[in-house]
């Protein structure tokens, strides 16, 4: 068997106009730990610089998410209060749970349909239908490993290389990357604290190009907790249908509306036919980790998504469909408790922050509130930093979710109630020490 010949030292390698060279053996001038350690970190570093040249460009000009980061150092430090991840404190229920043993058990572990199970397509246009007046054929709907997936493959399946996709920020993290490692640009639209971070019909007709394809919406916001009332989407579809746009609107969060109901873009008129609805089980039932999220819009732009799908994933977890299936069909109450309880904390921590000197608007969405740190001055990620560091109270940087977020901060309110009450002492423990300004809310 024949191997790869390793290249001659001091010899460049790899394509044409590679700048990759192996260096030469040259003969250690002296002995010494350091110089050795030296060495290794040399060798090293070279060997990773080699490698990088493989990396596709695009990743190499990628930055990685400004989340990660303080996730890394929130798991080197013990006795941390996180308010930083967006993930539920509920397990999942147990009768979801069982249902999942049960497929289990009967066998149901092997690949199903690349667009989802039958059953559960079905069940979920049923879940549409009832809950925010859509109507989708089974054809119409993929099951896909998350939303998470679901925004990459709707992104992919529209993007023309230098398409522009019209994104309100700030924004979930994944948003931009996805839209750029499809061939297409993001473009930032931005929203205020003034207008709640709602999205204007103003600031999207000043961004749209002969390159603009789409509008990614998502309402409930994260990290704001935003909403968009009806009136609100009406205009953003006046502008998709008199600019010939499609929308793709990742309403992952669309059960933990706190005051009022959520509407769906898609059930305004004309709206239907030009949105690809995107949502999943992570928020609503608890299942995170499960990975299991849906996509319904027009049939041409499922298939192509389909077409992704089924040479990249396959099909989304087997046993995972089957317990989502059931979560659709039994589970429904569990939504209304978890939702009363989120709503306590809620109002906890936007009292707390207020009263220590953190102004926030109030959030009527998802599970995040996004206080304002300007007055600190400091920068949301020195704030962040210093407050883990100091009080142990982990919180996400608004520069994260994009350049609108900047002198905010994200704290999720997913976490116990005496949890959130434990951060708001320590934070004000923060503020105290650093006699940090504080502002009245009127």
């Amino acid at each position: 068997m024949h191997g790869r010949l390793p290249p001659a030292k001091g010899v460049k390698v790899g394509p044409s106009g590679s700048t990759r060279v192996v260096p030469r053996e040259d003969p250690v001038p002296w002995d010494g730990v350091y110089f050795f350690g030296f060495l290794e970190f040399a060798a090293d570093w070279g060997e990773r610089s080699v490698m990088r040249s493989f990396v596709s460009s695009v990743l190499r000009e990628l930055r990685p998410s400004g989340i990660r980061r303080f996730f890394d150092l929130i798991s080197q430090t013990e006795g941390v209060i996180s308010l930083g991840v967006g993930e539920p404190d509920y397990v999942t229920p147990p009768s979801i749970r069982q249902a999942c043993i049960s497929a289990l058990e009967a066998g149901r572990t092997k690949y199903t349909s690349n667009c989802g199970i039958s059953d559960l397509r079905r069940e979920i246009a049923s879940y549409l239908a009832s809950r925010f007046g859509l109507s989708y054929d089974e054809k119409e709907i993929i099951v896909t490993v998350g939303v998470s997936e679901a925004v990459d493959l709707a992104l992919r399946a529209i993007i023309d290389p230098g398409d522009e996709i019209l994104i309100g920020e700030p924004c979930y993290v994944s948003y931009a990357p996805c839209t750029a490692l499809a061939g297409g640009k993001p473009v930032f639209v931005p929203t205020r604290v003034e207008d709640q971070f709602r999205l204007r019909k103003k600031e999207i007709i000043s961004r749209i190009t002969e390159k603009t394809k789409a509008i990614l919406l998502s309402y409930p916001n994260n990290p704001t907790g935003a909403i968009m009332e009806k009136e609100d989407l009406e205009e953003i579809a006046q502008v998709a249908r008199n600019y010939d746009l499609l929308v793709i609107s990742d309403e992952i969060y669309a059960e933990l509306t706190y005051e009022g109901e959520h509407v769906s873009i898609a059930s305004l008129p004309g709206m239907k036919e030009r949105t690809v609805l995107l949502n999943g089980f992570s928020k609503s039932f608890a299942m995170t980790g499960w990975r299991v999220g849906y996509a319904a819009g027009p049939s041409e732009i499922i298939e192509a998504m389909l077409k992704i799908h089924q040479y990249t994933m396959l099909c989304a977890p087997s046993i995972s469909q089957w317990a989502a299936l059931y979560a659709l069909r039994e589970a429904s109450q569990f939504i209304e408790e978890m939702v009363a309880e989120y709503d306590r904390r809620r109002k906890l921590i936007v009292n707390g922050l207020r009263e220590i000197g953190l102004p926030c608007f109030e959030p009527k969405g998802a599970f995040y509130v996004f206080p304002s740190i300007k007055h600190t001055g400091m920068s949301s990620e020195e704030f962040c930093e210093s407050l883990l560091m100091e009080q142990k109270v982990a919180v996400v940087p608004g520069s994260a979710f994009g350049p609108s977020g900047e002198g905010y901060v994200r704290c999720c309110y997913a976490a116990s109630y005496s949890e959130i009450e434990e951060a708001l002492e320590r934070i004000d423990r923060f503020l105290r020490h650093h006699q940090l300004p504080r502002v009245a809310m009127v």
